[in-house]
């Protein structure tokens, strides 16, 4: 009981793979996948403060920090499930959310819901920040199908995820959006020409949509 149950729970993201039930040559855990989402926001959040965009760092860390600790209860569900429909994925969103409620009530301190509350929440929002985690959670989506498909994995959910990521982040208006577009995704790509899956063309197709 206590914050101590929290603590020991995160040991559970460490287990849960990412993309189950798929070859992959390289498996990534949750858990390896927030710490990265935390590095890629800082970045980003950065480059909007470049171009004068105030920015709480405090929830940004938050947020992205813990934004996926629902799928200790839940696991990780394929993106293309979960996202197949709005109604899913809120079914999905709300299981997700009534499972941390309930830790937290059954689990932490009096004194201390108010914060596990706060910073447990579904943190993508129209925020700045919410809008930089969701940015930051697709490009690890990103980098995940771009390592499997450089390494010639042609499970298509690799091409899927990387297609799928790539329009949701073009979507969106932000400055470090413009700066992925235009200086990091053309070094990704060209990185990528050793690959036998053609990235660069993929990249054009999820582009132009």
């Amino acid at each position: 009981m206590g914050i101590h149950s929290y603590f020991q729970s995160l040991t559970d993201l460490e287990r849960i793979i990412r993309c189950p039930g798929k070859f992959k040559f390289q498996d990534h855990s949750v858990a390896e996948h927030s710490w990265k989402v935390v590095q890629y926001a800082k970045t980003l959040a950065d480059i909007e403060e470049m171009n004068g965009v105030a920015i709480d760092w405090k929830k940004l860390y938050e947020i992205t920090s813990s934004h996926d600790y629902g799928e200790i209860f839940i696991g990780d569900i394929k993106t293309p499930v979960k996202h197949h429909s709005m109604e899913l994925r809120s079914m999905l969103l709300q299981v997700e959310e009534g499972m941390v409620a309930l830790f937290i009530d059954e689990n932490i301190p009096e004194e201390f819901k108010p914060f596990f509350r706060r910073q447990l929440r579904e943190g993508k929002d129209q925020s700045v920040e919410g809008q930089i985690l969701e940015v930051a959670d697709k490009l690890d989506q990103i980098y995940e199908a771009f390592i499997e498909l450089q390494l010639g994995n042609t499970e298509k959910e690799f091409i899927v995820m990387y297609r799928t990521a790539l329009i949701k982040i073009k979507e969106i208006k932000l400055h470090c959006v413009d700066y992925f577009l235009n200086h990091i995704l053309p070094d990704l790509v060209s990185e990528g020409c050793i690959s036998p899956i053609d990235i660069e063309q993929i990249t054009k197709e999820a582009l132009a949509e």
